[in-house]
This record gives C-alpha cells, structure tokens and sequence, in this order.
C-alpha cells in the first residue's frame, strides 16, 4: 500500500519540477525588501580587509645589482 503511494507523489513532484522551467511557467515576484545590516556587513567587510592585510606575507625586497 506504501509503494502506489509513493509512486504517485513521486510522478507528482516530478511533473511540477519539470513544469516548473518552461517558458510560460507561472511567475510570483519577489517582494521589495531594504537591505538589512548594511552597517554591519561593512563592519564585518573592513575588519575581514585589514586582517587578511595583516596575514599576508609582504614580497620578498629584491636586492640591487649596483654596488
């Protein structure tokens, strides 16, 4: 009795995942939000630059071939 079950919700779930990419598949669009933690995320951003800055080796000096 499981497995008719299962066969049919499987076909189900198929046919609406491949519905789901033609070109006339129905549209809902996304809803406007404001961008939230904009202040923090650049927090976050500075202190991630300035610590990779601190972590990464500094090149080699090349030494002068002039006497």
């Amino acid at each position: 009795m499981e497995q008719p079950t299962g066969f049919v919700l499987a076909v189900d779930a198929v046919t609406r995942h491949v519905n789901s990419a033609r070109p006339d598949a129905p549209v809902r669009p996304d809803r406007p939000r404001a961008p939230r933690l904009v202040p923090t995320r650049l927090a976050v951003a500075g202190a991630l630059r300035r610590l990779a800055d601190r972590m990464e080796p500094h090149p080699a000096s090349v030494p002068s071939c002039t006497p």
